[in-house]
């Protein structure tokens, strides 16, 4: 079988061409000495020339232009397939090997490689080339050095009127480019002047904005899409959902309608794992969660109103700020809500009402941040307030791992993607911090101060080595942390699940016993309930009263007679005791054997 790659790029494209060739060396110009210009000097004799210690120096100043770099990529596609089939489609390719795997020619083929990687298998493993033969050293030397973070870039929004760098995203390629969404989430704070451009940065290029994305409204939430890194999904102001390809340009590709768009501003957008890549799912203030396919935006496939009372009334929705979803959980998401509340979902679920699953609560606020921990998806972490919680799926009263109470208000959060114990938080004040539960938990392992204004929004890189942060000032820091806190640790994983699992048992079994006091104080309280219903169902009447009352009194009466019965029994059975024992003292004092 003939595999052949094809590779397409218009000639404009490329650039001038380049036309290179062989020639000789030519002689452009040869000036000989002039012997009738030694008239014009005059010899000196004797010559006086001043010699000085140090060496002689001679000052230039070159203003340099500024080098302005400009990427620029070719994209191909996959190749090797005949015309009539479709590399996109699933069933085609599949028809497509199977009849190339009949082939004769395909057996020899096989059959002929199969020895040479038989060959290479063998050799692999008789010798590991690569064994690491001092490990144990690396790990000393890496846990000798302290936790640190330096700043890398500063990407400033070029705009006179400075925005919040709301949301973050990472080119899921490398990670060598960042998408910012700028928005005012000020109420009427958004003047007549203010532009609407977000932008993506290229980290290696603060100057300039690689490319401009062009909303009709603020944006205030956007992502990258992890099948297809040209597509980016954002959430606008005004309730709108639009999606860009970057090959086609600045302006949005699709937008929603206003009238089934939400109605307040969309705070969180993420792509859902589905085969064709093109669906996703919002959240807003205004209660609702909506499904999209980018391919159709006229209208949500499918829209969810968060009522706690599951009647599906949006006048006493929850307001939505963040969204989580896990792809190992295709059917779950959970919702972090204004009011301080995270709310559990299950989207297969036949009726609205049982989409709701459940609630968790702990916050005094709305909460910025939740995730999944990658390692344990059953474990959460919310961002919220004053603090930032850890959460077990099994714990409905209370969160299991806590931070202490900030001075600042906390804004966002996530998981290192690469160490179970370790997450990060950014505060109002301008601080990130790093924590490792594993090695302390009343403080963050490290805390650093990244700049005067308040941070708004944070995100990581996937290998987790750097992170960026968004500012009030519409500036986005890139940081890069210590190896030592994105390097997974021995017995890491262990440990965590250990402390897990240890946390969740605790908290179960307070759980369980403020439940039991509960339980307590309400059948208390019922009981004192039915005793004043009783008193207040009517007085008796004086002769049930009197009746009541002797009968009463003679039941102590006859308790009273029973006891004083008892006690005068035990009296003579002592007596009888005593007598029977002076009886037979007096008749051993009358035997002849004891007189003599």
């Amino acid at each position: 079988m003939e595999i052949v790659h094809v590779y397409t790029k218009k000639r404009n494209e490329f650039g001038r061409q380049c036309n290179f060739s062989d020639r000789p060396a030519e002689l452009h110009v040869d000036i000989l000495p002039d012997p009738s210009l030694a008239s014009n000097f005059i010899e000196r004799d004797p010559c006086d020339i001043p010699i000085q210690c140090t060496q002689e120096m001679s000052e230039h100043e070159v203003n340099t232009e500024r080098f302005e770099s400009d990427t620029r990529g070719i994209n191909h596609v996959e190749g090797g397939w005949p015309k009539d089939v479709n590399p996109q489609e699933m069933e085609q390719t599949i028809r497509f090997r199977k009849k190339v795997e009949k082939d004769e020619h395909y057996f020899s083929t096989i059959m002929q490689l199969g020895s040479n990687m038989e060959h290479c298998i063998k050799q692999n493993n008789a010798i590991n080339i690569y064994q690491e033969y001092f490990e144990e050293e690396e790990v000393v030397e890496e846990s000798e050095e302290q936790p640190s973070a330096k700043t890398i870039n500063v990407f400033r929004d070029p705009n006179e009127i400075k925005r919040t760098a709301t949301c973050l995203s990472w080119h899921p390629d490398g990670s060598c480019k960042l998408a910012v969404a700028y928005s005012s989430l000020g109420f009427q704070n958004i003047s007549p002047d203010m532009s609407y451009d977000s932008y993506i940065w290229d980290i290696e290029n603060p100057n300039k904005p690689e490319m401009t994305l062009k909303p009709v409204s603020l944006l205030v939430c956007l992502e990258y899409n992890p099948k297809d890194s040209h597509i980016l999904v954002g959430g606008s102001y005004n309730g709108q959902i639009a999606y860009w390809d970057t090959r086609k340009g600045s302006q949005p590709v699709e937008m929603s309608t206003i009238e089934h768009s939400h109605r307040d501003p969309v705070y969180k957008v993420i792509w859902l794992q589905s085969k064709t890549g093109t669906d996703t799912f919002s959240a807003s203030t205004d209660g609702q969660v909506l499904w999209w396919d980018i391919r159709k935006m006229s209208e949500p496939t499918e829209r969810l109103v968060l009522d706690p009372n599951k009647k599906g009334n949006l006048d006493n929705a929850l307001g939505a700020i963040s969204l989580e979803f896990e792809t190992t959980m295709p059917t779950k998401f959970m919702v972090g809500t204004e009011q301080g509340l995270v709310v559990s979902c299950n989207r297969k679920a036949k009726t609205p009402a049982e989409k709701i699953v459940c609630t968790y609560s702990g916050h005094h606020g709305p909460i910025y941040a939740l995730q999944r921990n990658p390692f344990f998806p059953k474990n959460f972490l919310t961002v919220a307030d004053w603090t930032a919680r850890i959460w077990s799926e099994d714990i409905k009263e209370s969160s299991i791992m806590w931070t202490k109470y900030h001075m600042a208000y906390l804004s966002d959060g996530c998981w290192s993607p690469v160490r179970p114990s370790v997450f990060f938080t950014v505060k109002m004040d301008g601080t990130l911090d790093v924590w490792d539960f594993l090695f302390k938990q009343n403080d963050p392992t490290l805390s650093l101060k990244v700049c005067d204004e308040a941070l708004y929004s944070l995100r990581v890189q996937d290998n987790g080595r750097f992170l960026a942060c968004g500012s009030q000032l519409g500036t986005a820091t890139l940081l890069e942390i210590s190896p030592g806190l994105c390097t997974l640790q021995r017995n890491e994983k262990a440990l965590a699940t250990a402390m897990f699992e240890r946390e969740t048992k605790r908290e179960k079994i307070l759980e369980a016993r403020h439940r039991e006091m509960r339980l307590k104080e309400r059948s208390r309280s019922e009981q004192s309930k039915d005793e004043d219903t009783k008193e207040g169902d009517g007085e008796e009447s004086v002769e049930e009263l009197a009746t009541r009352t002797e009968a009463e009194f003679y039941e102590i009466v006859e308790a009273e007679l029973k006891k004083r019965a008892k006690e005068q029994e035990k009296k003579w059975v002592f007596i009888n005791l005593f007598i029977n024992s002076a009886k037979k003292e007096t008749s051993l004092f009358q035997d002849p054997v004891f007189q003599r």
